[in-house]
């Protein structure tokens, strides 16, 4: 028998200071949320951006 495949879904990355919605990823379901430090266009630097589904 097969095994079920996960779903792709697409996941947005939103900064934490300023909640802009900057990135967009496609990974698999599950799991912990993603947080990394990524570059905020509108304050000019690196901050912390946590996952969101739209």
């Amino acid at each position: 028998m097969a095994k079920g495949k996960k779903k792709i879904e697409v996941i947005h990355l939103v900064c934490e200071e300023t909640g802009d919605y900057n990135y967009t990823l496609r990974r698999k379901s599950g799991g912990e949320k993603l947080r990394l430090k990524k570059y905020c266009p509108r304050l000019r630097k690196h901050t912390l951006h946590v996952e969101k589904k739209k």
